[in-house]
C-alpha cells in the first residue's frame, strides 16, 4: 500500500478554512507524476487529481467534494487521506486502460459469444459424426443476449456488474427459472472462454465482475420437486406403459429399452444415448454408461458402472445379440412420409436429443395414469432418492449418478436427513431396564 502523504495546509477542514478562495487548486505531490489538488470555493472545496502526461502536459480530473462542511462518506465527500486513495486508484485504472489500448482492439460481448457458439458447434459436430446439429446454444444466446445491441457491443474490459444484472433482471421477466439458468450458464461460459483467450488484454477484476453480475439474487440451489420423485410402483408403471406404447406405435422395442435404461440407471439422457452394445455386461448384470460431457476438466474414468436387475439385462438382450460392440445400443425408428396420412418405417437411427421423446412421453404418462407434468428427468430424481433411502453413502449415490456430493446435498437434503436418521436409530439402545422379577418359594 502506498504511503499516505501528510500536509498541514490541506489535511484538515480547519487548516483548509484559512486558505483563500481561488480558481486554481492548491496542489500537493503524492506520487511520482501525480498531484492531489484542493480547489477552494465560496461554499466549500473540491478535490482534483493532476497527472503528468509528458512534454509539460497534465490531465486534471475531479475526485469529489472535500469534507469542509459535510462529514466524509468515502464516496462523494472525501477527507484528505481518502482523496489520496481515490487519486491513486484512478491512476491505476487509467494506466490499465492505456496498457490494454496499446495491445490493440479488444473483444466485445458479441465477439465472445460468437466464438463460443462456433466452438460448441464444432465439438457437437465431432461428437455426432456429422449428424445435423440442433443449435440450441446458438438459438438461446442469439435470441436472449445478442438481441441486446448495447450489451453486445460493449467491450469486455468495460463490462460492469450493473450491465449483467440489468440483463438478467430483464430476461427474468419473460423466461422461466430453468430457461434463465441455461441461458446464463451459456453466457457465463462464453465470457470465461474469452477471458482465457484474452487474459493479457483484460483487467484482473473481470472474472469477479462476471461472477457477481450473473449470480442470481438468491444463490441457493434449486431443490428437487417432490412431485418429480416417484415411488417405485409409479416407475414400474411408466416402464410398463412404455412397453405398451412401443408395441402399439411400432417402435420395435426401441422406446421400451430407452425408458428402461433411464429408469434403471438414473443417468442423463445425453449419457445413455452414447452407450454402445459393448457397454452391456450381461454376466455381471452391469451397464457401463459414458460419463457426462459437462465441465471442462479431465474425468478420471470414461464410464460409470451401474448394477441393474437381471430383468433389465434380459430386456436389452434383443438389442445386443448379433450386433457389433461399437454400434449404438439405443436406437429409434426413422419414418418416411409416403402420402399425406401414411408413414413408412425405413430405418433405425441413434437418438440425438431428449426432445425427440416429447410427444411419445405424453402417451406414456397417459397410459400409466400419471399427471401430465411429470418429466423424464423424474426417473433420475427417483433413482437418486431410492439410493439415499437405501442408506447408500451420499458419495456413492453421487458417483453412481455422475454428479457431486455438493449437488446431492443441495437438491436432496431432506432425504439425506431421513436416511441418516434411520441409520442413527439403529444405534439407539435401551438404557432403562426393568427391575428383575422377585423369585418366591413354592415349597
Amino acid at each position: 500500500m502506498a504511503k499516505r502523504v501528510r500536509d498541514t495546509v490541506l489535511d484538515s477542514p480547519t487548516a483548509r478554512s484559512k486558505l483563500k478562495v481561488q480558481a486554481k487548486p492548491y496542489f500537493r505531490a503524492i506520487d511520482r507524476g501525480l498531484h492531489l489538488g484542493y480547489r477552494k470555493g465560496k461554499t466549500g472545496g473540491t478535490w482534483v487529481a493532476r497527472r503528468y502526461l509528458g512534454e509539460e502536459r497534465y490531465a486534471v480530473e475531479a475526485l469529489g467534494r472535500a469534507d469542509d462542511r459535510q462529514a466524509a462518506n468515502g464516496s462523494t465527500v472525501l477527507t484528505f487521506q481518502q482523496a489520496q486513495d481515490r487519486a491513486r486508484g484512478r491512476i491505476k485504472e487509467l494506466e490499465e486502460a492505456e496498457r490494454i489500448a496499446a495491445l490493440g482492439p479488444t473483444i466485445t460481448v458479441r465477439n465472445a459469444i460468437t466464438a463460443y457458439i462456433e466452438v460448441c458447434e464444432t465439438r457437437e459436430a465431432k461428437n455426432k459424426n456429422g449428424v445435423a446439429l440442433r443449435r440450441h446454444t446458438r438459438c438461446r444466446l442469439t435470441k436472449h443476449v445478442l438481441s441486446d445491441e448495447a450489451l453486445s457491443a460493449k467491450a469486455l474490459q468495460a463490462l460492469t456488474v450493473d450491465d449483467l444484472q440489468s440483463w438478467r433482471a430483464h430476461a427474468s421477466t419473460a423466461l422461466a427459472d430453468g430457461s434463465i439458468r441455461r441461458i446464463t450458464n451459456d453466457f457465463r461460459a462464453a465470457l470465461y472462454a474469452a477471458i482465457r483467450r484474452q487474459a493479457d488484454k483484460l483487467p484482473a477484476t473481470i472474472t469477479t465482475t462476471i461472477r457477481n453480475g450473473l449470480t442470481p439474487p438468491t444463490a441457493s440451489a434449486p431443490v428437487a420437486r417432490n412431485a418429480q420423485i416417484l415411488p417405485d410402483a409409479d416407475v414400474r408403471r411408466i416402464v410398463a406403459a412404455a412397453a405398451v406404447v412401443d408395441a402399439e406405435s411400432g417402435w420395435d422395442g426401441d422406446l421400451q429399452r430407452l425408458v428402461l435404461v433411464l429408469a434403471a440407471t438414473g443417468l442423463r439422457f445425453s449419457q445413455i444415448i452414447r452407450m454402445t452394445v459393448a457397454d452391456v455386461q450381461m454376466e455381471q448384470n452391469r451397464l457401463m454408461v459414458p460419463v457426462s460431457r459437462k465441465g471442462t476438466g479431465r474425468r478420471p474414468t470414461s464410464h460409470i458402472g451401474v448394477r441393474v436387475a437381471p430383468d433389465v439385462i434380459a430386456a436389452l438382450r434383443p438389442a445386443v445379440v448379433g450386433r457389433r460392440g461399437t454400434e449404438p445400443l439405443l436406437l429409434r425408428p426413422k419414418w418416411q412420409m409416403v402420402t399425406v396420412r401414411e408413414w413408412r418405417k425405413v430405418d433405425h437411427v441413434p437418438w440425438q436429443e431428449a426432445t425427440e421423446m416429447r410427444y411419445v412421453w405424453r402417451a406414456i404418462l397417459e397410459k400409466a395414469g400419471l399427471p401430465g407434468d411429470v418429466v423424464p428427468y423424474a426417473l433420475r430424481h427417483s433413482s437418486i432418492v431410492r439410493g439415499l433411502r437405501a442408506n447408500l453413502p451420499v458419495r456413492l449415490v453421487a458417483a453412481l449418478h455422475d454428479t457431486s456430493t455438493a449437488m446431492i446435498e443441495a437438491h436432496y437434503s431432506a432425504y439425506i436427513v431421513t436416511a441418516l436418521d434411520e441409520l442413527a436409530a439403529l444405534a439407539a439402545v435401551s438404557l432403562v431396564t426393568p427391575s428383575p422379577a422377585q423369585l418366591r418359594s413354592v415349597g
